[in-house]
């Protein structure tokens, strides 16, 4: 089995039918959490139009996604695969295992840089925006949020593997979060919390809670966190949304939110040192001399 070699158009078709199944047990999950909150007369005109929000930013994203991998995403991968990696690996049950694994080590990076950078928060902070918790939230992305993974998984393409294994690697990544959006679903078992990322874990990631902040940024593996000292446990009751809430379901609002206030920030800074420093220093950066 392990001897296996697997063609472009099997890697396309299993990422076609992971991307099926994930949604069809997202959608089962959502259903779920409306029942919950019917039962628990909790179920409100505001989470029913911020879910709706969430769906109308991941079309407005898909579409610059779209054109992004058409006209920059994949073709980057190949043209690195084909000019600047060191060896082509073949697509084997071992290297597939291998670059979901890196792409998840990929990912932490990348989800770091995007808390810790002002122009990857003024992107990611449209999926911290909600002040709910759910499985819509997961499909709710910022404008630029599809391009800037780019450049952390350019090495895997480096390292020789088939950029669409890359591309199906980095998607299982996010296919496993989608599923972690959701407070249905308490602690797992010790084993499972200690290695997986978990709702619990992702739970943490979304808090606004202080001691939550800047915490848990794994994909699948929650070891990178506890390797990098980011790793938080689920203590207090999550408050969810960011520490600056735009209060808002108006769709517009939400997905170019965070470019609006960068924006403010870096127009209004008085020299080019401090609009670079909101552009590429951690959000809520402050110069010293205004």
């Amino acid at each position: 089995m392990f001897d296996t070699v697997f063609n472009d158009q099997q890697l396309n078709n299993y990422y076609e039918l992971s991307n099926y199944w994930v949604y069809v047990i997202a959608l089962g999950l959502l259903a779920l959490e409306a029942i919950r909150l019917l039962l628990k007369k909790a179920l409100t005109w505001n989470i029913f139009g911020d879910a709706v929000a969430n769906f109308i930013t991941l079309y407005a994203f898909l579409g610059i996604s779209y054109l992004s991998v058409a006209t920059f995403y994949i073709s980057g991968f190949y043209f690195v695969y084909e000019h600047a990696s060191f060896i082509h690996l073949p697509t084997n049950p071992w290297t597939i295992l291998a670059c979901i694994l890196l792409a998840d080590i990929a990912y932490y990076w990348e989800h770091r840089m995007m808390h810790r950078t002002g122009i990857g928060w003024a992107t990611h902070t449209v999926h911290h925006s909600s002040p709910y918790f759910n499985i819509s939230v997961a499909y709710r992305f910022g404008p630029l949020d599809g391009i800037l993974p780019f450049f952390f998984h350019l090495p895997l393409a480096v390292m020789g593997f088939n950029p669409l294994l890359i591309f199906l690697s980095e998607s299982l990544v996010q296919l496993y979060q989608t599923l972690l959006h959701t407070e249905v679903v308490k602690k797992l078992p010790k084993p499972v919390e200690a290695i997986m990322n978990t709702p619990s874990h992702h739970r943490v990631h979304h808090g606004s809670n202080k001691q939550y902040h800047d915490k848990n940024y794994a994909g699948i593996f929650i070891i990178w966190d506890r390797l990098f000292g980011t790793f938080e446990e689920e203590k207090e009751k999550v408050i969810y949304g960011i520490t600056n809430p735009i209060n808002s379901v108006n769709p517009f609002t939400i997905f170019f939110h965070g470019l609006y206030r960068l924006g403010g920030k870096m127009i209004a800074a008085k020299s080019l040192r401090n609009k670079m420093g909101h552009f590429f220093l951690p959000p809520g950066w402050e110069p010293k001399e205004k």
